[in-house]
């Protein structure tokens, strides 16, 4: 069984935001990517599980990015994978980036596709589903849990206000959320042969995106802390109902 695991680099949680150009782009300079965590801990370890299982015969990871991006599929090898794809081009367009997976997915036909819910940069978590639709597979989102003969999938997902549990024939496309695996620390004798391994990097398809991003807008600045004395309650409600606006 082949197993694609798709790799998104995002900013690390910890990285102070600038932007630039009237706010139309964000200054790279000084930030800090990483592999996006649920495509990492979640998607990529439920894979490498299914592998030392005896499951899985190879797992191959790709990502849409310019060589900047190189880093972190190093990472995810290190990890485990078995061989890394990078699409070369530059996108935030969720379409755009299903395309590009899917025409090279095509040309392999893997099992099981497994990405992340969502990446935690643009929260849009649509790459998963679009990504079935143009494999014409089938497509389970929020899954916690994930098991598999090879043939067929039970998966378990959160819906609204519990759980259920599907089962489907493979080819089939999963998004992943917590519940699914345990993550890991790749170790140093992964890391260091990661960084001779060759990378495949394939040329985009030829696909035109349908969004465009305007602007960028920070968060607003945290206020500061009104401290409140613990016998005046009236004063604290008050400031809870006026100013927080939460009751």
């Amino acid at each position: 069984m082949k197993i694609l695991v798709c790799i998104s680099q995002v900013p690390d949680t910890s990285t102070k935001i600038v932007l630039k150009d009237n706010n139309t782009a964000i200054n790279n300079q000084g930030v800090t990517y990483v592999i996006n965590p649920y495509d990492e801990w979640y998607a990529l370890v439920r894979a490498l599980e299914l592998k030392e299982a005896g499951i899985a015969s190879d797992i191959h990871l790709i990502t849409v990015g310019k060589v900047d991006t190189e880093p972190v599929i190093r990472k995810a090898l290190a990890l485990g994978g078995d061989e890394a794809i990078r699409i070369d081009a530059d996108s935030h367009d969720p379409y755009e980036t299903a395309n590009y997976i899917a025409e090279y997915a095509k040309t392999v036909g893997y099992d099981l596709i497994l990405c992340g819910k969502e990446s935690i940069d643009y929260n849009n978590g649509a790459v998963g589903a679009m990504l079935a639709e143009l494999l014409d597979t089938d497509y389970i989102g929020f899954a916690s849990d994930i098991q598999t003969d090879g043939k067929t999938a039970t998966v378990k997902r959160e819906i609204e206000g519990g759980e259920e549990t599907d089962t489907c024939s493979l080819p089939v496309v999963i998004a992943c959320q917590k519940g699914v695996a345990e993550a890991r620390i790749p170790n140093m004798r992964g890391i260091m042969a990661a960084r001779t391994r060759p990378l495949k990097v394939v040329a985009p398809a030829a696909v035109s995106s349908v969004t465009e991003i305007l602007s960028y807008e920070l968060p607003p600045a945290k206020a500061g802390i009104k401290m409140v004395s613990a016998d005046n309650m009236d004063e604290l409600v008050e400031l809870l109902h006026a100013e927080a606006k939460v009751i």
